[in-house]
């Protein structure tokens, strides 16, 4: 699993964390069961502190996204899948209104926004 944080971004280091980890298991790149590293080896990897790390796992796994075993690890579970999905639906009908909005203002037809979507959507595959 990558992780690329950044001490740039106005997202806390263990929000960001958290939020690559959560899309890793959307898409599919972690299914349920697989293990998670370590607390402390995850910490090395990223070099940052063992209680960003825990705090990254404690909040996942209130939210669903894994499951910890004292003494054996932490593992994906997909429990909240859905809820995550329908989440990332809504954010993109929220974009997509105010594209829809813009476009009745600028006078292009449903059409002509359609023909965009489809050339736009091509380019990114």
């Amino acid at each position: 699993m990558k992780i690329v944080i950044s001490n740039i971004s106005e997202a806390p280091l263990y929000q960001q964390i958290k939020d690559q980890i959560k899309d890793a298991i959307l898409k599919g790149e972690l299914v349920e069961g697989d293990a998670l590293p370590s607390i402390r080896a995850f910490a090395n990897d990223l070099k940052v502190s063992v209680l960003t790390i825990r705090r990254v796992y404690d909040e996942l796994e209130q939210e669903g996204f894994v499951t910890s075993q004292v003494g054996i690890g932490t593992f994906v579970s997909t429990s909240n899948i859905e809820l995550l999905r329908d989440s990332k639906r809504r954010l993109v009908e929220k974009k997509m209104l105010d594209m829809i909005q813009t476009a009745k203002s600028l006078g292009i037809s449903k059409e002509e926004l359609n023909a965009m979507m489809d050339i736009l959507y091509e380019e990114e595959n």
